[in-house]
């Protein structure tokens, strides 16, 4: 009995180390920089939106990030044709799960829900997106290193090329892609900085707002201390 309320006690903490030995690298801060938040949505929208909906977020949110009504109209609006509408899809869930065995997910909120599980959403995206090697075991003849048999498909192989498993397991670049490693990564991070960005799009405006709510606190504290003092001058 005592051996198994030992065990019960530790579990947690075997638990905190397993997931502990996944290496996720540190993804790049572009929540101000617009021109890579609008990359990384010409991105999204060209790579991801054919299989993934972003149904909570509608394209005239995209002027958010500096795009106006008539970019977003000609080069971005693929799947309406009211800058109102949602990022849905054609493709029917029970479709996608009979070709994947999985329905993809909606990507609206993917980097708070995996931040919930990893700690940092934009981490494991972006360490997740550059992750994919060939395994020829699989039915899409990809792996994945921080999500061991996706079901996933790399769709940007064309982008980064073909990295395959080595005997260290460390990725090797076997097969060039149209961008270099680092024009890519860069790419990366940019699409996940517009996922992040989905998430929570008044983020910057949330935490620019606490940092006045602040400092109107501390110039408060400031006044109200010369109140006091004031007031109990004659007693102290």
């Amino acid at each position: 009995m005592k051996k198994l309320l030992i065990a019960l006690l530790c579990a947690p903490l075997l638990a905190f180390a397993a997931g502990a030995e996944l290496h996720l690298d540190k993804a790049p801060d572009h929540s101000r920089d617009l021109p890579a938040l609008q990359n990384g949505a010409k991105v999204f929208i060209n790579y991801c939106l054919n299989c993934h909906s972003a149904s909570y977020f509608r394209y005239n949110r995209l002027t958010d990030i500096g795009l106006n009504e008539s970019q977003i109209k000609d080069n971005l609006l693929f799947t309406t044709d009211k800058v109102g509408e949602t990022m849905t899809i054609a493709m029917r869930r029970a479709e996608a799960k009979q070709w994947f065995g999985a329905a993809p997910p909606d990507l609206t909120v993917i980097a708070r829900a995996r931040a919930s599980e990893f700690g940092s959403g934009a981490d494991w995206l972006y360490t997740y997106l550059r992750g994919f090697y060939r395994d020829d075991e699989r039915p899409t003849g990809w792996n994945n290193t921080v999500f061991a048999n996706v079901g996933m498909p790399h769709v940007l192989w064309e982008l980064q090329g073909q990295q395959e498993m080595g005997p260290d397991h460390k990725l090797v670049l076997a097969k060039p892609g149209m961008l270099k490693p680092e024009e890519f990564d860069t790419m990366v991070g940019n699409l996940v900085a517009f996922l992040n960005h989905m998430g929570e799009p008044m983020a910057n405006f949330r935490k620019g707002l606490g940092v006045i709510v602040l400092i109107f606190l501390a110039v408060l504290f400031v006044f109200s201390y010369a109140l006091k003092r004031e007031y109990w001058k004659d007693i102290h």
